[in-house]
């Protein structure tokens, strides 16, 4: 039985999330242990930030068990991609875009979900959501929802 949760945002601390296997190679699915995912949700500290405007901020989020690459794309007005697309609709996810990486600053708290996708062979994730965290438990209840889930879900052979 394939086993997929590549459909739901999978909550992942960065040793898992970089130990993905592209599954099969240049597909846009993973695998963790026989398990299919194209979707994660990170969290931790910002760690790196490079901003080119209006093409993409790259930035690392560091959960204390790794460092997770993160890509959010600021192109829309230039990508072919969106040429198909209503303009009020692009300039709206432009401005969301924006928004969004104004928020990613150096040590801040940081929760991204989005695409788990490979640059260069690395594993790291197109960001089509970024949250500073304000609450100060918020990396501990990651840490300890991460375990739960693989433990019950994520590990469970043939669920």
């Amino acid at each position: 039985m394939d086993k997929s949760l590549s459909l739901v945002h999978v909550k992942l601390l960065a040793f898992d999330l970089l130990s993905l296997a592209q599954s099969p190679p240049d597909t846009p699915t993973f695998s963790r242990d026989g398990v299919s995912l194209s979707r994660a949700e990170v969290l931790g500290v910002v760690v790196y930030r490079e901003h080119k405007p209006g093409r993409f901020l790259k930035f690392a989020v560091d959960d204390g068990t790794g460092c997770v690459p993160c890509v959010l794309w600021l192109n829309h007005a230039t990508s072919p991609y969106f040429a198909r697309q209503r303009p009020q609709g692009v300039r709206l996810i432009a401005d969301v875009a924006n928004s969004q990486a104004s928020l990613v600053k150096l040590g801040v708290v940081t929760r991204v979900r989005g695409r788990i996708t490979s640059y260069w062979g690395a594993v790291q994730i197109t960001a089509s959501s970024v949250a500073v965290e304000r609450d100060p438990n918020a990396e501990v209840l990651h840490w300890l929802d991460c375990l739960k889930l693989a433990r019950r879900v994520y590990d469970r052979p043939g669920s």
